[in-house]
C-alpha cells in the first residue's frame, strides 16, 4: 500500500509546507591567485563594499580580509588574499602563508587568473590547487579587454590544464557574469548555520581599514621601493558625535624614505593626509580630522616581533 497523506483539502498541505524550516546555507568562499588579477576587485563586487583597497603594484593586499554577504536562507564568508609571489624576506613569507592557508579552509576556492597570465606561472602553487578536494571556481578576469576568438582560446587551454575547476570568463571591474559567479557559489555551499552575526560585514577593526586606506594612498603616490617598505599603525582614535580624530603612524625602515615620505616642506605626506581623509570620510560617513607621523623601523619586514606587531604572523 503506498504512502497517503492525511489532509482534508489543498490548505491543509499547503501549510505543512510552509512549516518545514528553510535550508540555511553557509560557507567560506576563498579567493586565490597571483598579483593583479583582480582578487580585491572581484572580493568588493561581491560584498557590495570596499573592503579590499586596489591599486595597481603587485602585493597591495598583505592580509586575508574577509567579506560577509548575508541573505535570508544564506551566508557567504568570503577571504581576499594577497597575490602568491615567491618570498624575499619573511613579510612576504606571511603573506604566502595566507594564501597557502586559503587552500585548507574553504568550501569553494576562486582562483583567479586573466587573459594576460601564462598558464605556467607559480606552478608549484596552481599544483597544490588542483589538489584541493572542494569545488575550484577557476574565474578568467578581464575579459572586456579580449576578443571572442581569444577567449574560446583561452577558455579551452584552461580546462585542459584544470580539468577538474568549472572555468568561469568574467570582467570584475565591469561587473560582467559576477551575478552567475555568484550563484553558482550558492548552489555550492553547504547547508550550515551562519557562522557570524548576520550584521556583521567583516572580521577587520575599523582601526585597520584606517591603516588600509593611507597604505593605499602611499601606494598611489610614491614609487620603487618606497610603498612596499611601509607600513601604517593607528596609534589613537576617538570619536564622538560628530567628528572622528585619528593620529597615524607611517613606519618605513630607512632615514632616507623617511625624507621621502615627508616630500619637499612636507608637501607629500600633507597630499596623503588630505586624500586619506577624503576617502576614511566617506568610510565612516563622518568629519574625519587625521594627524600623520613618520618614523623609521630598520628592516621591520624581516623582524619577527614586528611582523607579529603588525598583525602578519600568530
Amino acid at each position: 500500500m503506498g504512502f497517503k497523506v492525511n489532509c482534508t483539502s489543498y490548505l491543509c498541505c499547503h501549510n505543512k509546507i510552509e512549516n518545514i524550516k528553510m535550508v540555511h546555507k553557509a560557507g567560506f568562499v576563498n579567493i586565490i591567485g597571483n598579483p593583479n588579477v583582480g582578487k580585491s576587485t572581484l572580493m568588493n563586487v561581491f560584498v557590495g563594499e570596499k573592503i579590499s583597497i586596489i591599486t595597481s603594484k603587485s602585493q597591495t593586499t598583505r592580509h586575508r580580509i574577509l567579506g560577509i554577504v548575508n541573505g535570508e536562507d544564506f551566508q557567504i564568508v568570503y577571504s581576499d588574499t594577497p597575490g602568491v609571489v615567491k618570498p624575499a624576506y619573511k613579510l612576504q613569507e606571511s603573506m604566502l602563508n595566507f594564501s597557502k592557508s586559503a587552500l585548507s579552509d574553504a568550501d569553494v576556492l576562486l582562483y583567479v587568473t586573466d587573459i594576460y597570465e601564462k598558464i605556467d606561472k607559480n606552478a608549484d602553487f596552481l599544483k597544490m590547487v588542483k589538489a584541493a578536494t572542494v569545488p575550484v571556481l577557476l574565474i578568467l578576469n578581464k575579459i572586456d579587454q579580449s576578443n571572442d576568438e581569444e577567449l574560446d582560446n583561452l577558455v579551452e587551454q584552461w580546462q585542459t590544464e584544470f580539468p577538474n575547476a568549472e572555468v568561469i570568463p568574467t570582467s570584475a571591474l565591469k561587473k560582467f557574469n559576477t551575478d552567475n559567479i555568484f550563484n553558482r557559489i550558492l548552489d555550492l555551499l553547504p547547508e550550515s548555520e551562519a557562522f557570524y552575526p548576520k550584521d556583521q560585514l567583516t572580521d577587520k577593526t575599523e582601526r585597520f581599514f584606517v591603516q588600509e586606506i593611507i597604505r593605499e594612498k602611499i601606494l598611489k603616490f610614491y614609487k620603487k621601493e618606497v610603498p612596499y617598505a611601509t607600513e601604517i599603525e593607528v596609534e589613537d582614535f576617538k570619536e564622538d558625535d560628530k567628528i572622528i580624530r585619528m593620529r597615524a603612524i607611517i613606519y618605513v625602515e630607512r632615514p632616507t624614505q623617511k625624507g621621502i615620505i615627508i616630500g619637499h616642506k612636507g608637501v607629500a605626506i600633507k597630499k596623503v593626509g588630505v586624500e586619506s581623509r577624503k576617502d576614511l570620510e566617506k568610510f565612516f560617513d563622518k568629519q574625519v580630522h587625521i594627524e600623520l607621523f613618520v618614523k623609521v623601523k630598520k628592516n621591520w619586514r624581516s623582524q619577527e616581533d614586528d611582523l607579529k606587531k603588525f598583525g602578519y604572523q600568530q
